[in-house]
């Protein structure tokens, strides 16, 4: 019964069926999906519609919606977490390492405005599938990790006060790299003021780091 599945998948696009790519696939078509519409507004008629194979497969791999939006939201838990690491700030002077952290943070969500639907569509739903995911728990809990690493490198160093927990320091800089995004447009509506322009999207940006900076100055 699954070879035929993944046969008539592989029908539909008329090549050789390649599991990973597929699934892969969905999930790119889903996020965008659950990003647009929510969690009860996407609809996995259309989801399978947009993708390279059918209703069915996306149900034999990711068993029903609720499944596959939970897929989502760990790929785009995986994917902020992944980039976070590829900065390899183990050896990296604290200062410079936060600010880092920080820069890569506000463009990250900047350029990721799924990633930030997604975890308000989840606020919606007061955390009840991330609360099911292992995956995501695992994902932050080494971001806070990491973050705590350099924190404490930095008050070490003198460059850092102390007393912060890094907990407290991760809300700091995920609040103001999130509103950048969640209230872009409403803000530009209210005030008249295009705030998701380039310069003023720089102009944010370093704000954003002389203000967790000066926050942790000594």
């Amino acid at each position: 019964m699954d070879d035929m599945i993944q046969t008539k998948a592989a029908g539909k696009t008329g090549r050789q069926h390649n599991p990973e790519a597929t699934q892969r696939n969905i999930i790119d078509v889903a996020m965008t999906e659950f990003a647009r519409n929510g969690l009860s507004g996407a609809r996995i008629d259309e989801i399978a519609e947009k993708t390279k194979t059918s209703k069915r497969m996306i149900y034999y791999y990711f068993g029903d919606k609720e499944g596959l939006y939970l897929h989502c939201l760990e790929e785009a838990y995986r994917v902020v977490r992944s980039g976070e690491g590829k900065l390899s700030l183990d050896h990296v002077e604290p200062v410079e390492a936060l600010r880092q952290l920080v820069e890569f943070t506000f463009d990250h969500h900047a350029s990721h405005e799924d990633f930030i639907r997604m975890v308000m569509i989840e606020n919606i739903h007061h955390g009840e599938y991330l609360k099911k995911s292992k995956t995501i728990r695992e994902l932050n809990r080494t971001a806070i990790a990491n973050l705590e690493d350099v924190y404490n490198r930095g008050v070490a160093a003198g460059a850092f006060r102390s007393g912060v927990q890094p907990i407290d320091l991760h809300w700091h800089i995920s609040a103001l790299c999130f509103f950048n995004i969640s209230n872009r447009s409403a803000f530009s509506s209210i005030f008249d003021v295009d705030v998701g322009s380039d310069t003023a999207q720089a102009v944010r940006r370093q704000q954003v780091v002389d203000m967790i900076m000066r926050f942790l100055s000594v």
